[in-house]
């Protein structure tokens, strides 16, 4: 996950000439931002993609939140928590990009208890001791309780929304730390829950009692991990012990290492952004939904 030696990595990746993003997304448009990322129109054209800042209700405060969705009809929700630079424009454009196909979704803010969004700036960097401090400080407050209380108040405000199809079950995906807050959700609200994914997830296997995987058993939701390859250089074993969980939950689970992928190489506001890779698991995302959700 998101440490020294992932900062390390990135620096390595940028000195041998990496394809570093260095686009100014704070001046683009979220709809300028998804049309880079998408290599199709998608289901939904643009003009009738339905986007709003939204508050939501939690037992901790209020979390302001981007709620996205198609204008018209009634569609599965997703609840959506980005890496740990939290809400910012690339997570929207992502939000937009799957609501464009048919999806109806709550992009979050998970550090609400601290600071509105996006609560760095678009030029912040992890590697800056200030930043990386404070960043970390507010992603330790979301422990294995916080986190599914939030993850309870979130889906009981997708299913809410007129926009959302509550006969069909709910999906979820997360990245960097938001890998173990979608295990969460999905210990959460099993009933709810039918799908659940992690890109570049950090720290889902743990040597302790509130490890994410240990809540695998408690939630029959469709899984997929996608690994990058550093993450696995780093922890060969957490991948095995994923897989042999799931098998013995019973559990359908498709859990990949990305090859030639550094940790966070999914939003395209990244400096390891790979676009190759991070297109192959968005198609992996959409086909977990298609089957889970219905």
């Amino acid at each position: 996950m998101c440490d020294d030696l992932t900062e390390e990595d990135n620096i390595v990746f940028e000195k041998k000439g990496g394809a570093v993003n260095r686009r100014d997304f704070s001046k683009l448009s979220i709809a300028a931002i998804t049309a880079m990322m998408a290599p199709s129109a998608g289901v939904f054209a643009d003009d009738t993609i339905l986007e709003s800042d939204v508050t939501v209700d939690m037992a901790s405060g209020q979390s302001d939140c981007y709620f996205v969705r198609p204008s018209t009809g009634k569609h599965p929700g997703i609840l959506l928590w980005p890496d740990i630079k939290g809400l910012r424009p690339a997570f929207k454009a992502m939000g937009r990009r799957l609501a464009k196909q048919g999806y109806s979704v709550l992009v979050v803010n998970p550090f609400y208890r601290d600071a509105k969004a996006p609560v760095v700036g678009p030029d912040a960097s992890f590697r800056d001791p200030d930043t990386r401090k404070f960043l970390i400080g507010m992603a330790r407050k979301l422990t294995q309780d916080a986190s599914m209380s939030d993850a309870r108040d979130y889906i009981k405000f997708i299913d809410a929304q007129e926009s959302v199809d509550t006969s069909k079950k709910i999906g979820t995906m997360g990245y960097c730390m938001g890998g173990p807050l979608i295990m969460r959700t999905a210990g959460a609200v099993p009933s709810r829950v039918g799908a659940a994914a992690s890109f570049h997830g950090g720290g889902l296997v743990r040597d302790s009692e509130d490890s994410p995987h240990l809540l695998i058993p408690n939630s029959p939701a469709h899984v997929l991990h996608a690994i990058a390859e550093n993450d696995d250089e780093r922890f060969p074993d957490a991948k095995n012990v994923l897989r042999a969980a799931y098998e013995k939950a019973g559990i359908p689970a498709e859990i990949e290492v990305y090859k030639g992928t550094l940790h966070g190489w999914c939003p395209p506001d990244s400096p390891v952004y790979n676009k190759e890779q991070a297109e192959k698991a968005w198609s992996r995302l959409l086909a977990l939904f298609e089957t889970a959700l219905g």
